[in-house]
């Protein structure tokens, strides 16, 4: 008979109830009497919700999981994300004047297999396209306060990649019931201890609601605070605050000015003297927050900036201590973390949930059903540690190119502060565009093309003055190009405003054609 196991999963919020409802799906948990997964979920572990943005890979979760698109819309006040506008990173403003660009989901078209990136790059600077534009139609779609879909589209499907903004809290209650749905065992208490036996394991919890808990696997979504990954069994955390230097955040809710104002379906990422503002448009207001580094301005500084942003309203705010950076051992023994507790790095590319839907798959994939159950510790946090490692590179990416002239953007472009990969990718990126083959993508977030829009939108110089004769398609190429051009001036026709579409699914959901 096999022996029964269990996981229990200490703390709520999005990375505890996605985890549980997402291992609770993957290993049937429903169907199979030897396995049992519970939560404990604590009152005085809160949900932070910075961000509150997500990566197009949420709509896979989302469909694993069984949630219905229309109805996940409609219980997190969601709206469709195409990607991110950034604004004054490459340059301060001056006056009226402000430089932009845009990070889509959506991967560049290509022609004959053949990347378009080096044809534009062979343009006159002066006369062509930003480069999402030129490569994508989403750019034009976006800025047209288009939807990345239509009404009559099935769910999680669209002609446009997507993603979606969303209250974190009504999120977590849609996973919480999913994830009870899927045969998780819920209990609501505190966490008193954690005994660890004389291997340095978790022995058991104590909860004074429900007194001693066991399992074979413990999993950690405790937030910052760590309870067990960090306080019990003693992970170091890796700062990476030398590369990235960003360690607080004010935080508040803005209403819309007007009922009918438009809904943009993209996080704007405003640059500041000493980091960015994120602005984020949910159903009924906005998410907006100021990311800062204290070493080059106080938390007075950054309140002012950011209500400088919202025009000077007064409006409540709440402030978040980080340190950025992640556990190199995320899985030790028998416990593994999950979420703020294994690591967090600051929410420019919304890469918080897409942490803990690959830290979820792998335990799915990896857990041991017998034998121990810390075999797989080592290659997990090999992973999970070239995971964050890469997203690191990745946003400091976007410091790193600034030419502003204030000392946080100064210090950001020292060649000290970047990471050794990145130093050498982009003395390569000088002579040619980021290609597929500096990447491993079981090891990344982002592709080859995301490089691209970010060095590319920040004025990034790549000379293939020299090479022009080895891309000898440059008539293909301006008829692909023309035909972008021609299908965003369709799409901005034929997709319904961003506005309308939420309020169609809120009303009355997908309608399907022909049902």
């Amino acid at each position: 008979m096999q022996r029964r196991r269990s996981i229990l999963i200490v703390g709520g919020g999005t990375a505890g109830w996605l985890t549980a409802a997402y291992l609770a799906k993957a290993l049937r948990v429903a169907e199979q009497a030897h396995l049992e997964i519970t939560l404990l979920e604590s009152p005085d572990i809160g949900i932070i919700g910075v961000g509150e943005a997500t990566f197009p890979t949420i709509r896979n979760t989302l469909r694993f999981l069984g949630i219905d698109e229309a109805r996940f819309i409609r219980e997190t006040s969601a709206t469709f994300k195409q990607g991110i506008r950034f604004v004054d990173w490459a340059q301060a403003p001056e006056g009226d004047k402000h430089h932009a660009f845009f990070h889509p989901f959506e991967a560049p078209f290509s022609t004959e297999g053949t990347s378009l990136a080096p044809y534009w790059l062979l343009q006159n600077e002066a006369t062509r396209a930003p480069f999402a534009e030129a490569v994508t139609i989403q750019a034009r779609v976006a800025d047209a306060q288009r939807a990345p879909k239509r009404p009559h589209e099935s769910d999680f499907s669209g002609p446009l990649n997507y993603a979606y903004h969303f209250d974190a809290a009504k999120l977590a209650a849609v996973l919480a019931e999913r994830a009870q749905e899927l045969g998780v065992r819920h209990l609501k208490g505190n966490l008193s201890s954690v005994v660890l036996d004389e291997t340095g394991a978790i022995d058991h919890l104590v909860s004074p609601e429900h007194g001693d808990l066991t399992a074979d696997l413990y999993v950690d979504c405790t937030g910052f605070r760590a309870e067990l990954i960090g306080k019990a069994l003693g992970a170091p955390f890796k700062s990476c605050k030398p590369i990235l230097f960003t360690d607080r955040a004010i935080a508040c809710r803005a209403p819309y000015e007007r009922p009918d104002a438009p809904i943009q379906s993209y996080t704007v990422a405003t640059a500041h003297e000493a980091g960015w503002i994120w602005d984020i448009a949910l159903a009924h207001g906005r998410g907006v927050g100021c990311v800062y580094s204290s070493d080059h301005i106080d938390d007075d500084r950054a309140e002012q900036i950011l209500r400088d942003h919202l025009g000077g309203a007064e409006i409540e705010t709440r402030k978040i201590s980080f340190d950025a950076g992640y556990r190199e051992k995320q899985w030790i023994k028998n416990c593994v973390a999950v979420g703020l507790s294994a690591g967090f790095l600051e929410p420019l590319e919304s890469t918080g949930v897409v942490l803990i839907e690959a830290a979820v798959a792998m335990i799915a994939e990896l857990f041991p059903h017998s034998g121990p159950v810390s075999a797989p510790a080592r290659r997990f946090n090999e992973l999970m540690t070239a995971r964050y490692d890469n997203i690191i590179v990745f946003l400091k990416l976007h410091y790193a190119l600034s030419q502003r002239p204030e000392p946080f953007w100064r210090e950001n472009a020292d060649p000290a502060t970047i990471p050794e990969r990145l130093v050498d990718l982009l003395e390569q990126w000088r002579y040619r565009p980021p290609a597929r083959f500096d990447f491993i993508l079981d090891l990344e977030t982002f592709a080859f093309f995301n490089y691209q829009y970010i060095l590319y939108g920040m004025d990034f110089k790549t000379d293939l003055t020299d090479g022009a004769g080895e891309f000898p398609d440059v008539a293909a190429a301006q008829k692909l190009f023309a035909k972008i051009r021609g299908f965003a001036d369709r799409a901005t026709q034929d997709l319904p405003s961003h506005r309308d579409l939420i309020a169609q699914i809120n009303k009355f959901g997908f309608v399907l054609e022909g049902a």
